[in-house]
C-alpha cells in the first residue's frame, strides 16, 4: 500500500506511484504544507521549468481538506495561458485541450477537491485504473509527493534549449506523448 498526498497536476513521479501500487491511500487528513506539489505543478516552457501555485486562503483550519481556494486575482486565466504557450506546439495539446480546460474555467472552493478532480481525469485520459481510497485519519509515515528522479526520457518541446527536464508536471508528459504516456509510468 501506498500513501500519497494530494497535488495539483502532480509530477510524472506521484502519478508512477499511482500507477504501480496495488493499493493508494490519498492523504485527507494531514496538515497544509506550504511550498509543496499540494498546490504547485511544474511546466517546461521556452525559458526553462516553471511553478504555477494555485493560491490559497490562510486561516482557520490546516487540514488539507479544509484548505480553500482563494477566487482573487487572474491565476486561472494565467495558469491557462502558460499552458498554452508551453505546451501549445506540443504533439497532443490540441487534443487533450478541450479536457484540461474546464479546470480554469470552473471554480472550486477547496483545494483537495479540486486536485481530486484533476487526479481523476488524468487517469482517464491515460487509461490509469488505480485503486484508491481516502484516508479518514492522519496516517504517520511516509508518502510521496514526487521526488525528483532522472526519469527516463521522452520527447519534450523545448528540449533542444534546456535538455530532457525529468518529473515534471504530468501534464508535460500528457500534452508531449498523449496516450502512449502510460509506458513511462
Amino acid at each position: 500500500m501506498t500513501l500519497l498526498t494530494t497535488t495539483y497536476f502532480g509530477p510524472i513521479d506521484w502519478y508512477r506511484q499511482l500507477n504501480r501500487s496495488d493499493r493508494v491511500l490519498l492523504e485527507a487528513c494531514e496538515s497544509y504544507i506550504k511550498q509543496t506539489y499540494r498546490n504547485r505543478c511544474i511546466i517546461a516552457t521556452a525559458n526553462g521549468p516553471q511553478a504555477l501555485t494555485v493560491p490559497v486562503e490562510h486561516g482557520g483550519s490546516r487540514l488539507i481538506r479544509d484548505i480553500r481556494i482563494s477566487q482573487h486575482g487572474s491565476w486561472r486565466r494565467q495558469h491557462w495561458n502558460a499552458l498554452q504557450s508551453a505546451y501549445s506546439e506540443s504533439p497532443f495539446f490540441e487534443y487533450y485541450a478541450d479536457d484540461i480546460r474546464p479546470f480554469f474555467d470552473r471554480d472550486y472552493e477547496f483545494l483537495y477537491d479540486f486536485n481530486y478532480s484533476i487526479m481523476q481525469k488524468m487517469c482517464e485520459l491515460l487509461d490509469l485504473h488505480p485503486d484508491i481510497a481516502e484516508t479518514t485519519e492522519w496516517k504517520q509515515g511516509s508518502k510521496v509527493e514526487g521526488q525528483r528522479s532522472k526519469g527516463v526520457p521522452y520527447y519534450q518541446v523545448f528540449a533542444h534549449k534546456h535538455g530532457f527536464l525529468p518529473n515534471l508536471s504530468i501534464l508535460d508528459l500528457l500534452f508531449n506523448m498523449g496516450p502512449e504516456g502510460i509506458f513511462w509510468l
